[in-house]
């Protein structure tokens, strides 16, 4: 589709989701696609997932994980990046040292991870003292919009939203390949979609402002899961299976 734009994030390594969202943005006619980063880690298909990307003209950027990967010593890691480190070959750490952590497109679309200076920083939300992950006021959003861009991407969440703030609007596709995961930074606390299915975004210009559509796509986790139960992750087999945190 002409003037189309596809925005993909938070893959994890759960290469059937990314295959089955880049099905079905072909059978839309899109033909670009911007890619926000966490690419790799979990325990599931990190050195297939790689290989898809390298050898695709994704443009892709890079998250905190893929970062994390090529930055920390395997035993400094979480058990997810330890996971996707042990899968990696040298080559595979090259690419993801090779990506931006902030990329600007012609069209004044900002592409980030987390927000344009932080890559952990969550963008749209705000986890309360109790854990509650909260919608963040405008004024506080608004503290991390930089530059000319009227559009601005973010992963990091999982979680799909769009915001505007006036004339520009900051948009998270979702995560394709891990809907819910539980931290403990800030404080302990959960993000959760409640659906299985693998999201992404498209977008494109109209007179008045960015036209935007979230899509959520059903795949067939079971390989994923296997993968996860191998590995001894029950967190991540119950977030494949349900889209919720354990």
């Amino acid at each position: 589709m002409q003037g189309t734009l596809a925005v993909i994030s938070d893959i994890h390594g759960n290469v059937d989701a990314l295959q089955a969202v880049l099905q079905d943005i072909r059978a839309q006619g899109i033909d670009r696609i911007v890619n926000l980063g966490d690419h790799l880690s979990g325990p599931l298909a990190a050195t297939e997932t790689a290989e898809l990307l390298m050898n695709s003209d994704i443009l892709s950027i890079r998250g905190n994980h893929d970062r994390q990967l090529v930055e920390q010593d395997p035993c400094d890691m979480g058990a997810s990046d330890r996971s996707a480190h042990a899968q990696l070959q040298p080559r595979h750490l090259g690419w993801l040292r090779s990506l931006p952590p902030v990329s600007i497109l012609p069209e004044g679309i900002l592409l980030c991870h987390g927000t344009p200076r932080n890559d952990t920083t969550y963008w749209l939300e705000t986890v309360l003292p109790g854990g509650q992950v909260v919608l963040k006021e405008d004024a506080q959003i608004a503290e991390e919009l930089e530059g000319r861009a009227s559009l601005f991407l973010c992963g990091h969440t999982h979680i799909p939203r769009r915001i505007d703030i006036g004339t520009r609007t900051i948009l998270n596709p979702g995560s394709v390949g891990c809907p819910a995961y539980d931290d403990d930074r800030p404080v302990a606390h959960v993000m959760q979609t409640g659906t299985p299915a693998a999201s992404y975004a498209t977008l494109r210009p109209t007179a008045t402002g960015w036209a935007t559509s979230h899509h959520h796509v059903p795949y067939d986790p079971a390989r994923m899961i296997r993968l996860a139960e191998t590995a001894g992750r029950p967190d991540w087999v119950h977030a494949l299976r349900h889209g919720r945190a354990r």
